[in-house]
Protein backbone atom coordinates (compact mmCIF):
# COMPACT_ATOMS: atom_id res chain seq x y z
CA UNK A 1 0.00 0.00 0.00
CA UNK A 2 2.93 1.99 0.74
CA UNK A 3 4.86 1.81 -2.18
CA UNK A 4 1.21 2.36 -4.09
CA UNK A 5 0.78 5.40 -2.48
CA UNK A 6 4.13 6.66 -3.48
CA UNK A 7 3.60 5.87 -6.78
CA UNK A 8 0.32 7.44 -7.39
CA UNK A 9 1.73 10.82 -5.37
CA UNK A 10 4.26 10.73 -7.56
CA UNK A 11 1.94 10.41 -10.86
CA UNK A 12 -0.06 13.45 -9.49
CA UNK A 13 2.70 15.24 -9.20
CA UNK A 14 3.67 14.98 -12.35
CA UNK A 15 0.60 15.63 -14.05
CA UNK A 16 0.18 18.84 -11.58
CA UNK A 17 3.87 19.37 -12.93
CA UNK A 18 2.66 19.09 -16.66
CA UNK A 19 -0.63 21.34 -16.39
CA UNK A 20 1.80 23.88 -14.55
CA UNK A 21 3.77 24.30 -17.50
CA UNK A 22 1.09 24.08 -20.26
CA UNK A 23 -1.10 26.73 -18.26
CA UNK A 24 2.08 28.76 -17.57
CA UNK A 25 2.64 28.64 -21.64
CA UNK A 26 -1.07 29.31 -22.69
CA UNK A 27 -1.15 32.20 -20.39
CA UNK A 28 2.05 33.86 -21.76
CA UNK A 29 0.26 33.32 -25.61
CA UNK A 30 -2.82 34.63 -24.49
CA UNK A 31 -1.08 37.65 -23.03
CA UNK A 32 0.46 38.22 -26.42
CA UNK A 33 -2.89 38.05 -28.07
CA UNK A 34 -3.96 40.72 -25.73
CA UNK A 35 -1.12 42.62 -26.14
CA UNK A 36 -1.65 43.00 -29.99
CA UNK A 37 -4.95 43.05 -29.80
CA UNK A 38 -4.56 46.55 -26.91
CA UNK A 39 -6.35 44.61 -24.10
CA UNK A 40 -5.45 45.56 -20.49
CA UNK A 41 -3.63 42.93 -18.31
CA UNK A 42 -6.00 42.97 -15.80
CA UNK A 43 -8.72 41.53 -18.13
CA UNK A 44 -6.51 38.60 -18.74
CA UNK A 45 -8.45 36.21 -17.43
CA UNK A 46 -11.23 36.68 -19.49
CA UNK A 47 -8.61 36.99 -22.60
CA UNK A 48 -10.43 34.39 -24.77
CA UNK A 49 -13.63 35.94 -24.69
CA UNK A 50 -12.05 39.16 -25.30
CA UNK A 51 -10.20 37.84 -28.03
CA UNK A 52 -13.12 36.27 -29.66
CA UNK A 53 -15.12 38.99 -29.30
CA UNK A 54 -12.68 41.45 -30.71
CA UNK A 55 -11.15 39.63 -33.51
CA UNK A 56 -15.01 39.42 -34.93
CA UNK A 57 -15.11 42.70 -34.38
CA UNK A 58 -12.31 44.00 -36.32
CA UNK A 59 -13.18 41.47 -38.81
CA UNK A 60 -16.54 42.81 -39.47
CA UNK A 61 -15.41 46.17 -39.54
CA UNK A 62 -12.70 45.60 -41.84
CA UNK A 63 -15.39 43.60 -43.97
CA UNK A 64 -17.45 46.67 -43.92
CA UNK A 65 -14.44 49.22 -45.03
CA UNK A 66 -13.88 46.94 -47.72
CA UNK A 67 -17.56 47.15 -48.63
CA UNK A 68 -16.91 50.64 -48.48
CA UNK A 69 -14.09 51.16 -50.94
CA UNK A 70 -15.57 48.87 -53.49
CA UNK A 71 -18.96 50.92 -53.36
CA UNK A 72 -17.64 54.43 -53.90
CA UNK A 73 -15.27 52.73 -56.10
CA UNK A 74 -18.34 52.06 -58.22
CA UNK A 75 -19.87 55.23 -57.30
CA UNK A 76 -16.66 57.24 -58.52
CA UNK A 77 -17.34 55.45 -62.03
CA UNK A 78 -20.91 56.42 -63.10
CA UNK A 79 -21.48 59.48 -64.71
CA UNK A 80 -24.06 61.49 -62.53
CA UNK A 81 -22.38 63.09 -59.41
CA UNK A 82 -23.79 61.93 -56.18
CA UNK A 83 -23.70 64.01 -52.67
CA UNK A 84 -25.12 63.08 -49.23
CA UNK A 85 -25.94 65.65 -46.61
CA UNK A 86 -26.99 65.24 -43.09
CA UNK A 87 -30.19 67.30 -42.05
CA UNK A 88 -28.58 70.66 -42.03
CA UNK A 89 -27.36 70.51 -45.92
CA UNK A 90 -23.71 69.84 -44.78
CA UNK A 91 -21.97 67.59 -46.83
CA UNK A 92 -21.37 64.19 -45.52
CA UNK A 93 -20.49 62.16 -49.03
CA UNK A 94 -19.78 62.93 -52.87
CA UNK A 95 -18.35 60.86 -55.21
CA UNK A 96 -15.41 62.07 -57.92
CA UNK A 97 -17.55 62.95 -60.71
CA UNK A 98 -19.24 65.75 -58.90
CA UNK A 99 -16.33 67.90 -58.97
CA UNK A 100 -15.86 67.26 -63.02
CA UNK A 101 -19.70 68.44 -63.49
CA UNK A 102 -19.04 71.52 -61.54
CA UNK A 103 -15.82 71.86 -62.25
CA UNK A 104 -14.72 71.98 -58.74
CA UNK A 105 -11.16 71.35 -57.64
CA UNK A 106 -12.54 69.90 -54.48
CA UNK A 107 -15.50 68.85 -52.53
CA UNK A 108 -15.42 69.68 -49.38
CA UNK A 109 -17.01 66.80 -46.68
CA UNK A 110 -18.41 68.56 -43.58
CA UNK A 111 -19.14 72.19 -45.32
CA UNK A 112 -22.31 73.21 -46.22
CA UNK A 113 -23.71 72.53 -49.59
CA UNK A 114 -24.29 75.81 -51.17
CA UNK A 115 -20.22 76.65 -50.76
CA UNK A 116 -19.40 73.78 -52.82
CA UNK A 117 -22.33 73.85 -55.54
CA UNK A 118 -22.59 77.67 -55.86
CA UNK A 119 -25.89 77.52 -57.13
CA UNK A 120 -29.13 78.07 -54.61
CA UNK A 121 -31.48 76.31 -57.17
CA UNK A 122 -29.62 72.80 -56.06
CA UNK A 123 -29.33 73.84 -52.00
CA UNK A 124 -33.41 74.72 -52.27
CA UNK A 125 -34.11 71.41 -54.36
CA UNK A 126 -32.74 69.57 -51.19
CA UNK A 127 -34.34 72.07 -48.41
CA UNK A 128 -37.49 71.00 -49.84
CA UNK A 129 -37.32 67.64 -50.50
CA UNK A 130 -36.15 67.28 -46.94
CA UNK A 131 -38.94 69.37 -45.49
CA UNK A 132 -41.80 67.81 -47.81
CA UNK A 133 -40.30 64.18 -47.05
CA UNK A 134 -40.45 63.59 -51.16
CA UNK A 135 -39.21 62.34 -54.10
CA UNK A 136 -38.17 65.88 -55.92
CA UNK A 137 -36.74 66.02 -59.71
CA UNK A 138 -36.21 69.28 -61.50
CA UNK A 139 -34.29 70.74 -64.44
CA UNK A 140 -32.24 73.64 -64.11
CA UNK A 141 -30.15 75.93 -65.96
CA UNK A 142 -27.15 77.29 -64.15
CA UNK A 143 -26.74 80.75 -65.70
CA UNK A 144 -23.27 82.79 -65.33
CA UNK A 145 -24.55 85.27 -62.64
CA UNK A 146 -24.93 81.63 -60.47
CA UNK A 147 -22.00 80.40 -61.00
CA UNK A 148 -19.77 83.07 -60.76
CA UNK A 149 -17.09 85.06 -62.85
CA UNK A 150 -15.40 82.80 -65.18
CA UNK A 151 -16.77 79.78 -64.97
CA UNK A 152 -17.62 78.09 -68.09
CA UNK A 153 -21.01 76.46 -66.36
CA UNK A 154 -23.07 79.31 -67.76
CA UNK A 155 -26.03 78.20 -69.84
CA UNK A 156 -25.45 74.57 -69.39
CA UNK A 157 -28.83 72.17 -68.16
CA UNK A 158 -28.99 69.74 -65.47
CA UNK A 159 -31.10 67.54 -64.18
CA UNK A 160 -31.58 67.77 -60.53
CA UNK A 161 -32.77 64.38 -58.07
CA UNK A 162 -33.06 64.82 -54.75
CA UNK A 163 -34.78 62.66 -52.10
CA UNK A 164 -34.99 62.19 -48.13
CA UNK A 165 -32.78 59.39 -46.19
CA UNK A 166 -34.26 57.11 -43.40
CA UNK A 167 -33.57 58.40 -40.12
CA UNK A 168 -31.46 54.72 -39.56
CA UNK A 169 -28.67 56.04 -41.97
CA UNK A 170 -28.52 59.36 -39.90
CA UNK A 171 -31.14 61.27 -42.00
CA UNK A 172 -30.69 63.99 -44.16
CA UNK A 173 -31.24 63.58 -47.97
CA UNK A 174 -29.19 62.38 -51.13
CA UNK A 175 -28.75 64.54 -54.23
CA UNK A 176 -28.10 63.51 -57.89
CA UNK A 177 -26.72 65.59 -60.43
CA UNK A 178 -26.72 65.12 -63.76
CA UNK A 179 -25.48 67.29 -66.64
CA UNK A 180 -28.36 67.52 -69.64
CA UNK A 181 -26.75 70.43 -71.88
CA UNK A 182 -26.12 68.04 -75.36
CA UNK A 183 -29.79 66.89 -75.09
CA UNK A 184 -31.41 70.04 -74.07
CA UNK A 185 -29.46 71.76 -77.27
CA UNK A 186 -30.63 69.13 -79.41
CA UNK A 187 -34.52 68.94 -78.40
CA UNK A 188 -33.88 72.88 -78.61
CA UNK A 189 -32.78 72.49 -82.10
CA UNK A 190 -35.71 70.64 -82.75
CA UNK A 191 -38.61 72.32 -81.54
CA UNK A 192 -37.00 75.16 -83.73
CA UNK A 193 -36.94 73.77 -86.73
CA UNK A 194 -40.28 72.06 -86.19
CA UNK A 195 -42.06 75.51 -85.59
CA UNK A 196 -39.37 77.27 -88.83
CA UNK A 197 -40.59 74.35 -91.01
CA UNK A 198 -44.20 74.44 -90.51
CA UNK A 199 -44.59 77.91 -90.55
CA UNK A 200 -42.36 78.19 -94.02
CA UNK A 201 -44.74 75.08 -95.34
CA UNK A 202 -47.96 76.74 -94.69
CA UNK A 203 -48.09 79.46 -96.71
CA UNK A 204 -47.22 77.60 -99.93
CA UNK A 205 -49.56 74.70 -99.12
CA UNK A 206 -52.39 77.52 -98.30
CA UNK A 207 -51.68 78.97 -101.72
CA UNK A 208 -51.74 75.73 -103.73
CA UNK A 209 -54.99 74.04 -101.60
CA UNK A 210 -56.39 77.19 -103.15
CA UNK A 211 -55.76 76.85 -106.49
CA UNK A 212 -56.95 72.99 -106.41
CA UNK A 213 -60.06 74.93 -105.31
CA UNK A 214 -60.16 76.73 -107.68
CA UNK A 215 -59.83 74.54 -110.58
CA UNK A 216 -62.35 72.74 -108.80
CA UNK A 217 -64.84 75.13 -109.58
CA UNK A 218 -64.17 75.01 -113.44
CA UNK A 219 -63.87 71.36 -113.81
CA UNK A 220 -67.59 71.33 -114.69
CA UNK A 221 -66.04 71.16 -118.69
CA UNK A 222 -63.37 68.55 -117.42
CA UNK A 223 -62.52 64.95 -118.30
CA UNK A 224 -63.81 62.63 -114.66
CA UNK A 225 -60.52 61.34 -114.31
CA UNK A 226 -59.25 65.02 -113.58
CA UNK A 227 -62.40 65.68 -111.12
CA UNK A 228 -61.04 62.92 -109.81
CA UNK A 229 -57.62 64.00 -109.53
CA UNK A 230 -58.60 67.47 -108.23
CA UNK A 231 -60.54 65.71 -105.22
CA UNK A 232 -57.47 63.44 -104.20
CA UNK A 233 -55.22 66.34 -104.15
CA UNK A 234 -57.84 68.71 -102.16
CA UNK A 235 -57.92 65.50 -99.70
CA UNK A 236 -54.64 64.91 -98.76
CA UNK A 237 -53.86 68.74 -99.41
CA UNK A 238 -56.05 69.23 -96.49
CA UNK A 239 -54.49 66.46 -94.52
CA UNK A 240 -50.99 68.26 -94.79
CA UNK A 241 -52.50 71.71 -93.63
CA UNK A 242 -53.86 69.74 -90.98
CA UNK A 243 -50.31 68.41 -89.68
CA UNK A 244 -48.77 71.58 -89.99
CA UNK A 245 -51.17 73.24 -88.03
CA UNK A 246 -50.57 70.37 -85.23
CA UNK A 247 -47.53 70.88 -85.02
CA UNK A 248 -47.42 74.62 -84.82
CA UNK A 249 -49.83 74.11 -82.36
CA UNK A 250 -47.12 71.59 -80.30
CA UNK A 251 -44.81 74.22 -80.78
CA UNK A 252 -46.94 76.91 -79.25
CA UNK A 253 -47.34 74.66 -75.90
CA UNK A 254 -43.88 73.94 -75.81
CA UNK A 255 -43.29 77.07 -75.11
CA UNK A 256 -46.49 77.70 -73.44
CA UNK A 257 -45.40 80.72 -71.05
CA UNK A 258 -46.14 82.59 -74.06
CA UNK A 259 -48.48 81.12 -75.84
CA UNK A 260 -51.70 80.84 -73.17
CA UNK A 261 -53.87 83.52 -72.84
CA UNK A 262 -55.77 82.16 -69.34
CA UNK A 263 -58.78 83.47 -68.14
CA UNK A 264 -61.86 82.23 -66.46
CA UNK A 265 -64.08 79.97 -68.58
CA UNK A 266 -67.06 77.81 -68.37
CA UNK A 267 -66.22 73.91 -68.95
CA UNK A 268 -68.82 72.30 -69.29
CA UNK A 269 -69.85 74.78 -72.44
CA UNK A 270 -66.66 74.25 -73.87
CA UNK A 271 -67.44 70.15 -73.75
CA UNK A 272 -70.70 70.27 -75.55
CA UNK A 273 -69.27 72.90 -78.31
CA UNK A 274 -67.53 70.13 -78.67
CA UNK A 275 -69.56 67.56 -78.92
CA UNK A 276 -72.02 69.74 -80.90
CA UNK A 277 -69.17 70.50 -83.54
CA UNK A 278 -68.53 66.36 -83.84
CA UNK A 279 -72.36 65.33 -84.18
CA UNK A 280 -72.10 64.98 -87.58
CA UNK A 281 -69.15 62.05 -87.46
CA UNK A 282 -72.61 60.43 -85.15
CA UNK A 283 -74.99 60.46 -87.83
CA UNK A 284 -76.25 57.27 -89.06
CA UNK A 285 -74.19 54.93 -85.94
CA UNK A 286 -75.96 53.36 -82.74
CA UNK A 287 -73.36 55.91 -80.79
CA UNK A 288 -74.08 59.03 -78.09
CA UNK A 289 -72.14 61.54 -76.38
CA UNK A 290 -73.16 62.09 -72.32
CA UNK A 291 -71.78 65.55 -70.40
CA UNK A 292 -72.15 64.85 -66.63
CA UNK A 293 -70.94 68.22 -65.05
CA UNK A 294 -72.58 68.97 -61.79
CA UNK A 295 -74.96 72.29 -61.87
CA UNK A 296 -74.02 75.46 -61.83
CA UNK A 297 -70.84 77.20 -62.51
CA UNK A 298 -68.11 74.93 -63.68
CA UNK A 299 -65.20 77.56 -63.95
CA UNK A 300 -61.84 76.88 -64.96
CA UNK A 301 -58.76 79.49 -65.57
CA UNK A 302 -56.77 77.99 -68.77
CA UNK A 303 -56.95 78.89 -72.38
CA UNK A 304 -60.16 78.12 -73.96
CA UNK A 305 -58.91 77.65 -77.55
CA UNK A 306 -56.67 75.18 -76.31
CA UNK A 307 -59.57 73.27 -73.80
CA UNK A 308 -61.69 73.26 -77.02
CA UNK A 309 -59.01 71.32 -79.14
CA UNK A 310 -58.32 69.11 -75.72
CA UNK A 311 -61.98 67.53 -76.06
CA UNK A 312 -62.19 67.75 -79.68
CA UNK A 313 -59.10 65.52 -80.22
CA UNK A 314 -60.18 63.25 -76.96
CA UNK A 315 -63.84 62.78 -78.37
CA UNK A 316 -63.00 62.35 -82.21
CA UNK A 317 -60.37 59.42 -81.07
CA UNK A 318 -63.27 57.71 -79.35
CA UNK A 319 -65.29 58.03 -82.65
CA UNK A 320 -62.38 56.88 -84.86
CA UNK A 321 -61.49 54.20 -83.20
CA UNK A 322 -64.37 52.32 -82.03
CA UNK A 323 -66.82 51.55 -85.25
CA UNK A 324 -69.08 49.11 -83.80
CA UNK A 325 -72.62 50.17 -82.87
CA UNK A 326 -73.39 50.92 -79.11
CA UNK A 327 -70.45 53.08 -78.30
CA UNK A 328 -70.90 55.21 -75.72
CA UNK A 329 -68.61 58.84 -75.00
CA UNK A 330 -69.13 60.29 -71.66
CA UNK A 331 -67.26 63.77 -70.59
CA UNK A 332 -67.52 64.27 -67.39
CA UNK A 333 -66.17 67.18 -64.68
CA UNK A 334 -65.61 66.96 -60.97
CA UNK A 335 -64.15 69.59 -58.38
CA UNK A 336 -62.65 69.52 -55.29
CA UNK A 337 -61.15 71.95 -52.58
CA UNK A 338 -57.84 72.45 -54.55
CA UNK A 339 -58.57 70.81 -58.31
CA UNK A 340 -60.70 69.83 -61.16
CA UNK A 341 -60.72 65.66 -62.25
CA UNK A 342 -62.17 65.98 -65.81
CA UNK A 343 -62.62 62.58 -67.48
CA UNK A 344 -63.67 61.47 -71.22
CA UNK A 345 -64.15 57.74 -71.28
CA UNK A 346 -65.77 55.54 -73.81
CA UNK A 347 -66.95 51.41 -73.81
CA UNK A 348 -65.04 50.64 -77.25
CA UNK A 349 -62.60 48.45 -77.98
CA UNK A 350 -60.46 49.85 -75.56
CA UNK A 351 -56.31 49.98 -75.90
CA UNK A 352 -53.64 47.21 -75.04
CA UNK A 353 -51.28 47.03 -72.34
CA UNK A 354 -48.05 47.33 -74.36
CA UNK A 355 -49.55 50.45 -76.05
CA UNK A 356 -50.06 52.52 -73.63
CA UNK A 357 -46.97 53.86 -72.80
CA UNK A 358 -47.05 55.34 -76.09
CA UNK A 359 -50.04 56.81 -76.74
CA UNK A 360 -49.15 60.17 -76.57
CA UNK A 361 -46.05 60.00 -78.43
CA UNK A 362 -46.40 61.91 -81.74
CA UNK A 363 -47.50 60.58 -84.82
CA UNK A 364 -47.87 56.90 -82.61
CA UNK A 365 -50.31 54.78 -84.12
CA UNK A 366 -51.66 51.66 -82.19
CA UNK A 367 -53.60 48.81 -83.80
CA UNK A 368 -51.51 48.36 -86.70
CA UNK A 369 -53.73 46.05 -88.26
CA UNK A 370 -56.27 48.73 -88.61
CA UNK A 371 -54.53 52.06 -88.91
CA UNK A 372 -54.60 52.23 -92.57
CA UNK A 373 -58.54 52.91 -92.16
CA UNK A 374 -58.50 55.31 -89.77
CA UNK A 375 -57.17 58.48 -90.78
CA UNK A 376 -55.68 61.07 -88.35
CA UNK A 377 -52.52 63.02 -88.02
CA UNK A 378 -50.88 60.78 -85.26
CA UNK A 379 -50.44 64.28 -83.48
CA UNK A 380 -54.07 64.83 -81.04
CA UNK A 381 -52.84 62.61 -78.28
CA UNK A 382 -49.63 64.50 -78.49
CA UNK A 383 -51.72 67.52 -78.30
CA UNK A 384 -53.71 66.80 -75.56
CA UNK A 385 -50.86 66.06 -73.22
CA UNK A 386 -49.45 69.15 -73.61
CA UNK A 387 -52.21 71.31 -73.33
CA UNK A 388 -53.02 69.69 -70.49
CA UNK A 389 -49.08 69.93 -69.03
CA UNK A 390 -49.40 73.69 -69.94
CA UNK A 391 -51.98 74.64 -67.52
CA UNK A 392 -50.00 73.08 -64.69
CA UNK A 393 -52.27 69.79 -64.62
CA UNK A 394 -51.71 65.85 -65.80
CA UNK A 395 -53.13 63.02 -67.53
CA UNK A 396 -53.40 59.58 -67.30
CA UNK A 397 -54.57 56.72 -69.50
CA UNK A 398 -56.61 53.46 -68.20
CA UNK A 399 -58.09 51.27 -70.64
CA UNK A 400 -59.69 47.64 -70.27
CA UNK A 401 -59.83 46.41 -74.06
CA UNK A 402 -64.22 46.01 -74.53
CA UNK A 403 -64.77 47.13 -71.34
CA UNK A 404 -63.55 50.86 -70.76
CA UNK A 405 -61.12 53.38 -71.41
CA UNK A 406 -60.57 56.73 -69.57
CA UNK A 407 -58.38 59.99 -69.96
CA UNK A 408 -58.52 61.36 -66.24
CA UNK A 409 -57.50 65.35 -66.16
CA UNK A 410 -56.31 66.83 -62.86
CA UNK A 411 -56.11 70.22 -62.71
CA UNK A 412 -55.10 72.59 -60.33
CA UNK A 413 -57.81 75.62 -59.19
CA UNK A 414 -56.45 78.61 -58.35
CA UNK A 415 -57.57 80.27 -55.33
CA UNK A 416 -60.56 82.72 -55.93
Amino acid sequence: MTSLSLFLALMLGICLFAWARREKYWTKRWEGVAKNLGLRARDADLLPMHATTVFLARQQAEQQAEQRRVFESLLDEISQGLVLVDDHLRIRYANAPLKKLLHRKEIHVGRPLIEDVRDHQISDLVQESITEKRHTTRRIQMLPSDVGAGSNLGGRYFIIEAAPLAADVGGGAWLMIQDVTESAMTEQIRRDFVANASHELRTPLTLINGYIEMLQDDSAKSSPTMKRSLDVMEKHGKRIARIIEDMLAISRLEDASSSLNKEPFDVHDCAEDAADHLAPMLEGRDARIELDFPKGDCLLTGDRFYWDQIFTNLIENSIKENTKPGLVIRVSGEWRKDECILKVSDNGIGIPAHDLPFVFKRFYRGNKHHSSQIKGTGLGLSIVRRAVEAHGGTIELTSSPGIETTFTMRLPLQPA
